[in-house]
């Protein structure tokens, strides 16, 4: 235990020394860290050619190999975006950060009802906590997380994603918290990233995503479902580097449609628009297709 708070304060005090670097200076890093992770190290390259030529096709595989470029620039940059959260200021979190409609979600809660909000691994979701300095009404601000392995690294995952002080929520204990939330007479917002790979043990829903069948996580709108909670999916543009615009829409599903999971299968038809917009800002390292439906 002493050697892990050891090493926990080494970290974060390397990290937050980075961090205090203006974030043109973090670009260059960031610049050169692409050269190394995409020509020497190839991290992943594999996984993220095979993903992007699933979805795009091989055809134009210059179009794809642009994609990819772009996307490993980009993972580089969210890498010393989320570095900087150990320090940077609430004015340049809001010059970097453009929320556009935080009013909307300011009238369901005093409609009475909390917000589920669905997002992605898309832009800098590092990033997205910001949108808490938007509301107006009282709330209970949060996300919800899958726990890391390494608990060094979680733990310090953790201190990076508290800077806005929301609370991170495991998923093991999401339905025991929130649903006391609403006990206790508060409303919430919490993120759930729902486009990750559900466990293996939890293949049971699957839907058409970005051509593929793919597996889902149900656990946002099960909770949503238990508590009354209206749905809301979150889009994401980035605008220029370092610079992203949210944006709150409903998820509303279609009437006709009168499948499982209604509000998370229309959360993924909105995603799939958002990542065809721009898709080198998706996260395309994720294994995401790794079983199939038939399996």
């Amino acid at each position: 235990m002493v050697k892990d708070n050891i090493k926990y304060r080494i970290i974060i005090g390397l990290l937050t020394s980075v961090a205090h670097l203006p974030l043109r200076v973090l670009y260059v890093f960031s610049d050169i860290a692409y050269l190394s992770i995409y020509y020497v190290v190839r991290y992943r390259r594999k996984t993220v050619r095979h993903n992007l030529e699933m979805v795009f096709g091989t055809a134009d595989r210059k179009r794809i190999i642009a994609i990819e470029k772009k996307f490993y620039r980009h993972l580089c940059d969210c890498i010393a975006e989320t570095v900087k959260l150990l320090h940077i200021s609430d004015e340049e979190v809001d010059r970097r950060v453009d929320v556009t409609n935080g009013e909307y979600i300011d009238g369901i809660i005093r409609s009475g009802h909390s917000v589920v909000l669905f997002l992605g691994h898309y832009g800098n979701w590092e990033w997205v906590q910001a949108i808490i300095h938007h509301f107006k009404e009282p709330l209970v601000g949060g996300q919800i997380y899958r726990p890391l392995r390494n608990k060094l690294m979680d733990r310090v995952m953790l201190k990076i994603r508290s800077r806005f002080n929301l609370e991170c929520i495991p998923q093991k204990k999401a339905v025991r918290r929130l649903i006391g939330v609403e006990r206790s007479g508060q409303k919430f917002v919490i993120g759930f990233i729902s486009d990750q790979r559900p466990l293996g043990s939890a293949l049971h829903h699957w839907t058409q995503f970005l051509g593929q069948d793919t597996p889902y996580v149900v656990g946002g709108e099960s909770i949503g479902g238990h508590v009354g909670a209206e749905f809301v999916y979150l889009d994401v543009e980035k605008t220029s580097r370092g610079h992203y615009r949210l944006t709150f829409l409903p998820v509303v599903p279609d009437p006709e449609d009168d499948g499982p999971d209604p509000y998370t299968r229309e959360f993924m038809k909105m995603l799939e628009k958002t990542i065809c917009r721009e898709p080198a800002y998706w996260l395309w390292s994720h294994r995401r297709w790794i079983r199939r439906h038939d399996q």
